[in-house]
């Protein structure tokens, strides 16, 4: 299967669990709270470390991450410093797009891509889950409201 059919089967599954009684809390595993929201995709993923052992992104990727190309993921610049902004490693890349998660580098890189520059985020293991990325293009397709 593609990484897009993957991505389909992954929106599929979230649009049927959102449909139902039951959270997401299942489908988000190492991290339940998680939703297609800005928000929470920042507290859950950007901020923390996971139940898996998943290190939170702003370890690096914070106010003094200049050195990880200016993509602080911490606080309110967070949401400024990723969408419709183009990667300081590939500036033909737009880090996210909203309406279109196969399109932003921001995907690209927690997928481990061909094509990207350096190596697939974070930068060791364990990676997000196919779910957690999931969630993720979900947010990405829902237009990556500032929510």
């Amino acid at each position: 299967m593609t990484r897009t059919g993957y991505g389909l089967a992954a929106v599929m599954i979230i649009i049927m669990t959102a449909g139902c009684d039951e959270s997401l809390k299942k489908f988000a595993g190492p991290t339940p709270d998680l939703e297609p929201t800005f928000s929470s995709i920042q507290q859950d993923i950007f901020n923390a470390t996971d139940s898996a052992g998943r290190l939170a992104c702003t370890g690096c990727h914070n106010a003094t991450g200049a050195r990880f190309n200016g993509m602080n993921l911490t606080g309110t610049t967070a949401y400024a410093t990723i969408v419709n902004v183009a990667s300081v490693g590939k500036p033909s890349a737009i880090r996210v797009v909203p309406g279109n998660p196969d399109a932003s580098y921001l995907v690209q890189k927690i997928e481990g891509a061909p094509g990207i520059v350096g190596v697939r985020m974070p930068q060791t293991p364990p990676y997000l889950t196919p779910n957690q990325i999931a969630i993720i293009r979900r947010w990405i397709e829902l237009g990556a409201p500032n929510n």
